[in-house]
Parts: C-alpha cells; structure tokens; sequence
C-alpha cells in the first residue's frame, strides 16, 4: 500500500477544519441577514404607519380649519339671524367624524359664548331704543292731546259749517296719529297717557271704533243685561286694546266687508267679541299673535317686524299690566275672531243710568229677550210681583253724609244677586234738583235715525247742530249778524 504523506494529512485537515469554520460563518452570515430582513422590514413597516399617521393628521388638520372657517363663514352669521329669526336653521359640523369630539364641544362653545354676548348687546340696544322712544312718544303724545283739545274748542266756536268740517276732518287725522303714537309708547313701557272716569263698555267700544278709518263698517250689538262699566283705571288700556284689535279686522278684510263687535255679559264679568271677514290667519300666524298677546315675554322692538307692527304688542303689555284677557282664533265666518274677557272682579262696575245717562252714540242694548228679574229676585214665597196699585212703600232713610263732606242724599244700595256684578251709587247734594231724570222722563223717545242725525250735526259745531240739539227750529247761517 501507499502510504499518505503527513504533510497531506495536515493539509486535509487544515482544509476540514477551514471548511467548518467557513459553514459555520456562513450560518452566522445568514442569520444576520435574515435578523437585518426582519429589521428592514419592521423599519418599512413603521415607516409606511408613520407616513399614514401623518396623512391622517394632516387630513384631520385641514377638516379642523374647514370647520373652522365653516365656523365663521356660515354658522356664526346663521347664529345672529337666528336670534332675530328663530325659524332660520342654524346649520351643524360639516364632518360628522367631530359629533362628540373636543373640536365639536369647542366649536360649540364658541357658538353659545357669541350668543350670549350677542343676546346682551341686543337686549341693552334694544332698551335703549325704547327708552328712547318711550321719551319722545311720551312728549308727542302730549302735544297731540293739546292739539286735539284746541281743536274741539275751535269745533264749538265757530259757526261756519266748512270751517267745522275742515276742523273734523283735522281732528280725525291727528287721532289717527295719536293711536300710533300711543301704541308705539306702550310697547316701549310707557302709561297709556290718559285718565277717564268709569264709562259704560258700551260707550267705550264706541269711542275705541271711531279711532279707525273704516269705522262706518263697524256694526255694534249690545247684550248686555246690565249698564256694565269699565272702572277708571283700565278705560284707556281696554279702549287701546279694543282698537288694535279692530285696526287689525278692517286692515285684512275687504272695504266693503262689515266687521261685527258683540258685548256680551257672563257670570264673573264680560267679552267684547270681534269677528271680520276677511283673510283669516295660518296657525303659526295665530301662534305668534297669541304670543304677543299674553304679554308672558319681553319684546324686543326688532322681534315686530320692518316696519314694526306694534298693535298685538301693545296690547300684551296692557294684557299684563291690567288683568283682563285676549284670545285669537279662526272665525266661523272664515276670518278672525278676537276675544276681550274682562273680569268682573276688579275691572267691572254697575252704574246708575238715571244718574250717569249713556251716551246717544252708544247702540242700545238688546234686553227684550231677557226675562224679567224682577220676579225672580223677590223674597222667598211670592209667586207674582206686587199689583201695580199697591200701596207705595216709604223710602229708605238716608244715611248720613261722611265727616268732613257736604250733606248729600244716599241711598244704601242693596246687595247683588248672585251672580250679578256690584252696583255702585253715587252721591248728589239735596239741594240740586234732579234734572237729569225729569228730562228723562219727559223726553219723548226717538228712533236710533233720529238720534244719529241729532248727534252728528251737534259734533259739527254748528249753530244749527246746537240748535237741533235741544229740538229747535234751525237758523240759516246767512241769518247771522
């Protein structure tokens, strides 16, 4: 055999040992290749993450400034003139990711804190202006109260029929001017201007009618059972209400539609009910007049509209001020029918015809339909009134006169039935004779044409009015001197 030579046997183990150490290198070598893979990787993919964090981050960023300027272009300016104008939406986030977010309570922060502040500001404008107003309406108003009291004296002192017209047909416009002038002053908190004594409700439609253009459409029925009475204080302010209201059914009706008044008398007080013809008003219409006229809320003069319509207004301010009732509702004539409750406790008296007559202009009221209560207000156990030739009885005593005031004759007078609202009595001296009634009993009585023409030529001021006045044959006015 031939044997290897040792110098081989190092060489191939030399070599086997290299080979080894190169295998063993070149698994070391793929591991850190496959260790750098996962890394590079790993790397790759955090950086892919970052990229897309940074892209959601700067999506949100530029929907954030898009909500802010949709903030400041669109709902801010929304915001304002929906506090002028409720029904105006005021519109929301543009993207819904924000609902419920900090971006979303802050933007809406914002919203409430320019709110309030635009609220303050309006509300101190706001009552500025009626301070404001409520000074000049109260200086005007005054000034046309003079001019009115100059006209009716100028109206009684000349005898010229023209010139009377003319000094109406003043005094009608200036009226007109004072009605608005008035109503503007209480819608800005300001009194009524006037003080009248208690007056007959009758009376009082009456003088609230010939405030209006249109008033001849205005047709009157009176059922009222009693001479009902407003009290002094509440004249004015139901006379104001009773206008407005009436201004309001002749401006939405056709000129030649008649617009229809009722008095009527309940158990706890009495209604002036107003029904027109014309237009009528949508329910929300009917909402927002209830509104104002329950006088509940503060108003603001720019909630009255361009130009502002202050009559519903004014006559909720007065509604709180005063005690009675106002209702709107659709009219079963296809109009509006307006309501005026006035209570009987404390806004309602009883007064003494004989005493206080009413006015001729007042329309008579309708009481032959009403039983007579006469019988029913007998004591207890008479079935018939008295004959009418029975005994009379003896007067009452008088009672006598408080300290400190003149001797007068005063009759106690007798509690009301029930139901029935309280009388009240007046006093008068025992030395004045009772002229009042003695005409009265000695007046034959005249139609309601009668009546009119006699009245309407004694408001013209003419010598011929006075004289058909009091029945006398009338002058030609060439016969004056």
């Amino acid at each position: 055999m031939t044997s290897i030579p040792e110098a081989l046997l190092w060489c191939l183990s030399a070599g086997t040992a290299a080979a080894v150490v190169l295998a063993a290198l070149s698994i070391r070598a793929g591991r850190q290749r496959a260790d750098l893979r996962r890394r590079l990787s790993a790397a790759e993919e955090q950086n892919s993450a970052t990229l897309h964090s940074n892209t959601e981050l700067t999506a949100r960023l530029r929907a954030t400034e898009a909500e802010i300027r949709h903030l400041a272009g669109t709902r801010l300016p929304d915001l304002t003139l929906a506090l002028a104008h409720p029904h105006v939406p005021v519109p929301g986030l543009l993207d819904a990711r924000f609902t419920g977010s900090e971006t979303d309570q802050a933007l809406n922060a914002v919203l409430e804190q320019v709110s309030d502040a635009i609220t303050k500001e309006r509300a101190r404008v706001d009552a500025a202006a009626q301070s404001t107003l409520r000074g000049a309406t109260t200086t005007i108003q005054a000034l046309l109260y003079q001019l009115q009291t100059a006209l009716q004296e100028m109206q009684h002192r000349y005898d010229d029929p023209n010139i009377a017209q003319d000094l109406l047909n003043a005094d009608y416009l200036n009226e007109q001017a004072l009605r608005r002038v008035q109503a503007t002053g209480v819608v800005c908190g300001a009194w009524p201007g006037l003080t009248r004594e208690d007056s007959y409700l009758a009376e009082l439609v009456v003088g609230a009618t010939s405030r209006l253009r249109g008033y001849e459409r205005v047709n009157i029925s009176n059922q009222l059972r009693d001479p009902i009475a407003v009290v002094a204080r509440a004249v004015e302010p139901i006379a104001i209400t009773v206008t407005e209201l009436l201004a309001n059914a002749l401006h939405h009706s056709h000129r030649e539609l008649p617009v229809t008044i009722t008095l009527q008398q309940g158990n706890r007080g009495a209604s002036v009910i107003v029904d027109d013809y014309g237009v009528g008003m949508h329910d929300d219409e009917i909402k927002a007049a209830m509104e104002l006229l329950s006088g509940d809320e503060d108003l603001l003069l720019t909630q009255l509209g361009d130009p502002p319509r202050s009559g519903f207004a004014a006559a909720g301010q007065l509604v709180r001020q005063y005690g009675y009732g106002v209702h709107v509702e659709p009219s079963p004539y296809g109009g509006v029918r307006a309501v005026v409750y006035i209570p009987g406790d404390p806004l309602l008296t009883v007064l003494d015809e004989s005493a206080q007559p009413m006015s001729v202009m007042a329309p008579l009221p309708h009481r032959s339909a009403v039983p007579d209560r006469s019988a029913s207000m007998l004591p207890t156990g008479s079935a018939t009134p008295p004959p009418a030739a029975a005994a009379p009885q003896p007067a009452p005593a008088a009672q006598p006169a408080p300290t400190g005031q003149p001797a007068a004759s005063y009759e106690a007078p007798a509690p009301p039935a029930e139901g029935e609202l309280p009388r009240r009595r007046r006093r008068k001296p025992v030395s004045e004779p009772d002229e009042s009634a003695a005409r009265t009993e000695s007046a034959p009585e005249r139609s309601p044409e009668e009546t009119g023409t006699r009245w309407a030529a004694l408001q013209r001021g003419t010598e011929s009015g006075r004289a058909a006045a009091h029945s006398e044959p009338p002058r030609s006015p060439e016969g004056n001197a």
